[in-house]
């Protein structure tokens, strides 16, 4: 028996979890599709008595718009769900005389080929009664129906949604899937559950779940960072952070900058300007890469020839740190949570990571000893506090 609460609670649900301010720029995109797509193929048409726009639409527009992660949503179910139901709901028009059983074909049948050939888009059932229902003035118009309206329409309101989910709803559509994506390998790090355990977990389901693989494993990894960090507090990189780093500008002379990591047992350093902002980083791999292997000289020979300066006016080999240092280099906030730092320093190997304060000057590094011995103790502080 339901009760008058949970009739409430099913009303006060929201389906889509989204913003006040994100439903009104879905509200906006929605509307300026549907305008354009209605201009565009009005003002194409040569024959008047076609439609410029196909009901289905805007039911198009609420996937696009508003859901548009969903599988269901992507380009593929949107341009072969419309396109091939139109084609199906033309046949049943012509074919079936009888307008029930036309309509239920025709929307039976549509559905049956989207989930053979993998572009389920629900509007597109409805694409495809149109056909039967509008009757003689769409039949009449034979297979040029798929292509105008329902082509144009389609490929209209798939480039509105490109552009506004990028540029307006800040949404990454299409989503393209990626054989060694970063949400993936991140979520295996830190879950322990690789992309082939959700998509085994998704097909034993045996029931559709409206969430792409690349959300799902984002929601995983989100999941198990909040239950870290509220379990082992909130330890910061400026909890375990290296203070008073050694650091080189750009112009410092590769010699002195290899005299400095030397002296200092260092395997790395920033470079930074004269604000102490980060600009990359140098390690032990940028000298030697830049040593001749193929000379007759000795390493060593080949090694010292490189780091020292050139008493020459001019010469072909880097002088100074600027012109061999990584550009490529990732920078944290001192405020950023270790749990961000595991995915960095497993999956991708990186072994340092400069930390900067709120006006991105450099504070500091963290190495992955550090962030060892900070997982190690907050582990066995747990284990005793578990025991005792």
């Amino acid at each position: 028996m339901i009760t008058i609460q949970q009739l409430i609670g099913f009303i006060r649900t929201d389906p889509v979890n989204l913003s006040i301010k994100a439903k009104l720029l879905a509200v906006l995109a929605s509307f300026s599709a549907i305008l354009i797509v209605a201009w565009i193929t009005h003002t194409s048409s040569f024959n008047t008595t076609t439609p410029m726009l196909v009901a289905s639409m805007g039911a198009s527009a609420v996937l696009l718009f508003i859901v548009p992660n969903s599988p269901l949503s992507q380009p593929w179910p949107l341009v072969g769900g419309h396109m091939l139901s139109a084609t199906v709901g033309i046949i049943c028009a012509q074919f079936i005389p009888d307008t029930i059983w036309a309509a239920a074909c025709a929307a039976g049948f549509s559905i049956l080929v989207m989930l053979l050939l993998r572009c389920l888009h629900p509007p597109g059932a409805a694409t495809a009664l149109t056909p039967v229902l509008a009757g003689v003035p769409i039949v009449s118009l034979g297979y040029d129906f798929v292509l105008m309206p329902v082509g144009l329409n389609v490929l209209v309101i798939l480039g509105m949604a490109i552009i506004f989910n990028r540029w307006l709803l800040g949404n990454n559509y299409p989503l393209i899937p990626q054989v060694d994506d970063k949400t993936a390998r991140d979520s295996e790090q830190l879950t322990g559950i690789s992309d082939n355990d959700l998509k085994q977990a998704l097909k034993n389901m045996d029931t559709f779940m409206d969430v792409s693989l690349e959300d799902l494993s984002k929601l995983l990894t989100d999941a198990e960072k909040n239950s870290f960090k509220r379990f082992k507090g909130n330890i910061t990189c400026a909890d375990i952070m290296t203070r008073n780093v050694q650091a080189v500008e750009y112009g410092t002379e590769v010699e002195e900058a290899w005299t400095i990591m030397q002296k200092d047992h260092l395997k790395a350093m920033p470079v930074i300007d004269r604000s102490r902002r980060v600009i990359g980083i140098i390690t032990w791999a940028d000298f030697f890469k830049f040593v001749d292997l193929n000379a007759y000289q000795s390493f060593q020979d080949n090694f010292l020839a490189f780091i020292r300066r050139t008493p020459d006016i001019s010469t072909n080999k880097p002088e100074s740190v600027g012109h061999i240092m990584s550009t490529k280099i990732t920078v944290l906030p001192e405020t950023t949570h270790i749990v961000e730092l595991v995915p960095l320093m497993s999956a991708k190997g990186i072994r340092q990571i400069p930390i900067v304060n709120a006006e991105n000057r450099l504070v500091g590094m963290v190495y992955q000893s550090q962030l060892c011995t900070a997982l190690y103790d907050e582990q066995l502080a747990s284990i005793v506090k578990n025991q005792s």
